[in-house]
């Protein structure tokens, strides 16, 4: 009696185990009988959770401490890529995963025979990478993120599968920390927020070049900007050699130093409401007060898709590419400033024309005072920005495409009025000019920045293999 007692019931514990774990093989609603991969080509996803997210990015790029505009761009450019390597490779029939095009870079895979809500996994992703890359945002920033994910988990999670929502969030999990690891790889540009400046970089002296400038004479601005990884620009992408410093009346450079020095003069009387308009329009950079530069060409993108509404196939694929060219733009332009270290047009007014009083009409605060950059003027990185993404978008989007840019809709501490434009390119044009009549660039600047721009946001589109039949 004793030995049936224990024997009997581990074989019935054994026999009651393989039923339970057969079953649940068998019938696990996850796998499809055939054990195929699970066919999402009917799927027509929106791109509203990225659309929120992308929003949000202009607020946590605004207020967080150390967001500059090259670092800015470099945090749009990983999680653009986190939000298009979580979802495409599984969901889309046209994109593929471009993560082996860059060394170093190993995405998680999915499992295909799995099932997967992949606007879960979006948001999970952006979720997780807004979480490493905005570490050092305000309070109120950060409550934010936590709410919008909140609030979207909420809305998404309503009837699906407690298994597919688990896996879902866990893979959108991993992506995001998989490129956030490759991003600390990048010694140069990861964590960029907390050390903006080098307080051992000394700029080279001489005529003609870069210096601490009046008024504030900041320190340099992320002087080793250029040895940040890039996308698809290396250092061989540059710009043509300035023009020679001179300070003889009939020089080029003198002529465009005085055609600076008489745009912001007459602006000052009251007169050149348009350029006025124009330089207010696109000062992105100030810091608290705007968003900047690339949170501007994250704003037009925006704009373009909130009133109408396209599908995550579309939407991620452009962010992506938008924000691989706003990173290499910084990236390029900011090694090309250090590398020429060219003077601020203050610099040449103040000293070569003799107008020691004058000043930019950059970021009034209210006191009188103004401000310029605390970096080299050659190229302008403006110009470079806009450019670079406005090729993308032109090139993505269509060449003649009208819009009215709402960015600054309402703002009263500038002119922020809406202006209308028949093209990304013309859009770029008018950002590069803005520097002129705000005071901080020579023309050179603005028109060596776009043609770098062009050609960066040109290779972004071209030499990235995007499309799944270049395999």
């Amino acid at each position: 009696m004793n030995l049936l007692y224990t024997t009997f019931p581990r074989w019935g514990i054994v026999m009651t185990l393989s039923l339970f774990l057969l079953s649940g093989c068998l019938h696990d609603p996850n796998i499809p009988d055939n054990n195929a991969d699970i066919d999402y080509s009917n799927l027509d996803l929106k791109g509203d959770v990225a659309l929120e997210w992308y929003e949000l990015f202009l607020e946590m790029e605004r207020f967080t401490p150390g967001y500059r505009p090259p670092v800015s761009a470099r945090t749009l450019a990983y999680v653009a890529l986190t939000a298009y390597e979580a979802v495409i490779p599984g969901y889309s029939n046209q994109y593929q995963s471009v993560a082996r095009q860059f060394s170093g870079l190993e995405i998680p895979k999915h499992l295909p025979k799995y099932e997967y809500d992949w606007e879960i996994v979006l948001n999970s992703a952006f979720e997780t990478s807004f979480n490493h890359f905005f570490e050092t945002a305000p309070t109120a920033q950060q409550s934010r993120m936590n709410a919008l994910a909140t609030n979207l988990y909420s809305r998404l999670n309503f009837g699906v599968d407690s298994k597919v929502r688990y896996r879902s969030k866990a893979y959108g999990q991993k992506v995001a920390d998989a490129v956030f690891e490759w991003s600390r790889k990048d010694t140069e540009g990861h964590g960029a927020f907390f050390r903006n400046y080098d307080d051992n970089y000394i700029p080279p002296g001489g005529k003609g070049k870069w210096s601490p400038t009046y008024p504030d004479y900041l320190a340099a601005l992320l002087p080793h900007w250029g040895d940040v990884r890039t996308f698809v620009a290396g250092k061989n992408v540059k710009v043509q050699d300035p023009l020679p410093y001179s300070e003889k009346r009939n020089s080029k450079l003198y002529q465009e130093a005085m055609e600076t020095y008489h745009l912001v003069n007459e602006i000052k009387k009251g007169n050149l409401y348009e350029d006025k308009w124009i330089a207010d329009f696109w000062s992105d950079d100030c810091p608290i007060l705007t968003f900047t530069p690339v949170g501007r060409w994250v704003s037009i993108a925006n704009q373009l898709f909130i009133h109408n509404s396209q599908s995550l196939d579309m939407i991620l694929p452009l962010y992506a590419k938008l924000g691989m060219a706003l990173h290499d733009a910084g990236v390029r332009s900011w090694g090309e400033k250090y590398r020429y270290n060219y003077l601020r047009p203050i610099e040449y007014i103040h000293d070569v024309v003799g107008d020691k009083e004058w000043n930019t009409l950059m970021c009034p605060d209210g006191s009188g005072r103004y401000y310029t950059p605390e970096f080299p003027t050659y190229p302008s990185g403006h110009a470079t920005f806009a450019a670079a993404a406005a090729e993308v978008l032109t090139l993505n989007m269509g060449h003649y495409y009208e819009m009215i840019d709402n960015s600054h809709k309402g703002r009263e501490e500038f002119i922020g009025t809406p202006r209308r434009f028949g093209s990304f390119r013309q859009m770029a044009q008018e950002c590069g000019y803005s520097r002129l009549p705000i005071g901080v660039h020579f023309r050179m600047d603005s028109e060596a920045g776009l043609d770098l721009g062009r050609r960066i946001g040109a290779m972004v589109n071209n030499d990235i293999r995007w499309m799944k039949y270049y395999n």
